[in-house]
């Protein structure tokens, strides 16, 4: 294994706690602030629609963060590389999370989440395109079960805090809240310091990474993976609502288990924890045993994950119909499409990060990254949209929640039956680099059916 692989994953975990952690309590902390103040009884419809502009302005916050891989993916491919462009954005990203500690209110919310969408948006595309450039020809085998255990890192981090900043926010307020997850981010950003002598740093393109982008051969290549990247926005538009939509909904559930009533922002730790089962499962069972009887592509698996998504959706809009009933179902229930939309997420996200990766020229890894990643802000832009347009002038619901729901479920399905045809037409190619420095690097590509 890579002498850097340590520290990347390190890192990881602390940041994701860091970022996982504020996100967590960010819908409802900012419901609360649209909450009207003076009112002595807030009605339910008042609570609603305070809810979906919530809602909104979350995913408005999610598709900012996923846009800001661009501004990284340039300044290290083509400037500083991408450990100086970590080190500097995540700088950044402290300062974020220092600015919305002091003041939670809109003022310091608006700057903190600005700077945390610049920071921790740019640094994505590097770290992922990073943990690739550990690996040549020689252990490009492990690379699968590497960024498995990279995502691994993610959700490790992401479950503990989905658990902690919420009961935090409720017991000692949202100055501290929003407080520990800085810290966090600051431990992660002094453990990727930590390990600068032992990665492997390619050097940044600088004009070659234009002249590379803008060949015959590099706009071919950039086409292509578009046309995947084409369909996965509507899944990130269904899969950030369980941290908005889905909490709502879990807001009008029972919330007591074994007579404990948890806070609504914990139900979103059932991912996590089941990310950290399913990655083993999936990487060492499922698709070892899927494999003996199909041939399991990148975007094999990424095309059952879409259909997996819109389920999900279609199993919640089924919980919402009982809520509409004046039933209180036990939040439990939403456990079903947590592990519907988590199977959906090994299948996709993990599968995409390694596609992204593997299909890019290695002066563009940065590049491709940061357009595969950009997918999530037009799918979160998507979600913030309808959350806009299902409120009428006066603040009134013009849909259901349950007809909400079965809305984004049918458009996932036909966003799937649609990247089905299209994978068939895909051949996918793999450029790794020979060695872990520049001399030895080469875009070789080898090519595999879809």
């Amino acid at each position: 294994m890579p002498p850097g692989i340590p520290y990347i994953v390190g890192n990881e975990a602390a940041e994701r706690f860091s970022f996982y952690g504020m996100k967590s309590i960010l819908q409802v902390h900012m419901t609360n602030l649209l909450l009207p103040l003076s009112a002595t009884a807030i009605s339910a419809a008042a609570h609603d629609a305070a809810s979906t502009q919530a809602s909104a302005y979350y995913h408005q916050f999610v598709a900012a963060v996923y846009f800001f891989p661009i501004l990284g993916s340039l300044l290290s491919d083509g400037w500083l590389g991408k450990y100086r462009t970590i080190m500097l954005l995540s700088i950044v990203y402290c300062i974020g999370h220092l600015a919305i500690a002091i003041d939670p209110r809109w003022i310091g919310l608006t700057v903190g989440l600005a700077l945390i969408s610049i920071g921790s948006g740019g640094i994505k595309p590097c770290v992922s395109a990073h943990v690739g450039d550990q690996f040549g020809r020689a252990n490009q085998h492990l690379l699968e079960r590497v960024f498995s255990w990279f995502y691994f890192a993610i959700n490790f981090g992401s479950f503990f805090s989905y658990l902690l900043i919420p009961e935090l926010n409720k017991s000692l307020g949202p100055h501290v809240a929003f407080g520990v997850p800085g810290l966090l981010m600051l431990l992660a950003t002094l453990v990727f310091w930590s390990g600068r002598w032992k990665f492997a740093h390619i050097p940044p393109g600088g004009l070659g990474m234009v002249r590379e982008a803008w060949s015959p051969e590099g706009r071919k290549i950039v086409a292509k993976v578009l046309g995947v990247f084409a369909f996965l926005p509507m899944f990130w538009a269904l899969y950030d609502q369980h941290g908005s939509t889905w909490i709502s909904q879990a807001g009008r559930m029972d919330l007591k288990l074994f007579g404990y009533e948890i806070q609504t922002s914990q139900i979103q730790a059932v991912n996590p924890l089941l990310i950290l089962t399913f990655i083993p499962l999936f990487s060492y069972v499922v698709f070892p045993f899927i494999g003996r009887f199909v041939r399991l592509t990148y975007l094999r698996k990424i095309g059952a994950g879409l259909f997996l998504a819109g389920l999900s959706f279609a199993v919640v809009g089924m919980i919402e119909q009982r809520i509409a009933a004046g039933e209180r179902p036990s939040v439990l229930w939403q456990i079903i499409p947590y592990v519907i939309m988590t199977a959906a997420e090994v299948l996709v996200s993990i599968v995409a990060l390694e596609f992204s990766y593997t299909q890019a020229p290695r002066r563009m890894k940065s590049v491709v990254m940061a357009l595969y990643l950009l997918s999530t802000t037009v799918g979160n832009q998507l979600a913030s949209a309808a959350n806009w347009f299902v409120l009428d002038s006066d603040g009134n619901r013009r849909v259901s929640e349950t007809e909400y729901f079965m809305y984004f479920a049918g458009l996932m399905f036909l966003n799937a039956i649609a990247f089905v045809f299209y994978a068939r037409t895909y051949r996918e190619q793999s450029f790794i680099q020979d060695g872990a420095d520049e001399s030895s690097a080469s875009t070789a590509p080898t090519t595999k059916a879809s």
